[in-house]
């Protein structure tokens, strides 16, 4: 197998002073929570990765998506990945989360700031590391 660094996208969808995030199942990073993610397609845009993840993973309605707001490095040693993870803001227009990859997810959440699991994929863990606020505006 080729070693490779791949490209991973995240994105924060705030809704009512909440964040959206999935409870995890499958070979990779199981039982943890995350935000809808995915990887980046060769010849994507940021903004076209991330909205197309947030389709395929949510069904969510969005709307302006950001620029990269942080960007973390991963590595998981027993699975040999390597990982950058670009982490973006995308405004949510309406809709409510659906469980559309049954094989990946098996639940979808809003979470208030004191409500925030501790199981988290670890690019959320090392983003809150890096002092990022996931509720605030972080300017």
């Amino acid at each position: 197998m080729t070693e490779v660094v791949r490209v991973g996208m995240a994105a924060i969808i705030k809704r009512d002073g909440k964040i959206l995030m999935h409870k995890r199942k499958g070979k990779h990073a199981s039982n943890v929570w995350a935000f809808p993610r995915g990887h980046l397609e060769f010849m994507e845009s940021f903004e076209e990765g991330i909205r197309r993840e947030i389709i395929e993973e949510t069904g969510l309605e969005v709307g302006k998506i950001s620029q990269p707001v942080a960007i973390t490095r991963e590595f998981y040693d027993k699975e040999n990945k390597s990982y950058v993870t670009l982490f973006m803001v995308a405004e949510y227009l309406g809709g409510e989360a659906q469980i559309m990859e049954p094989d990946k997810c098996e639940q979808w959440k809003w979470f208030g700031k004191e409500e925030v699991p501790k199981e988290l994929m670890k690019p959320i863990d090392n983003l809150i590391s890096l002092g990022y606020d996931l509720f605030g505006d972080n300017k």
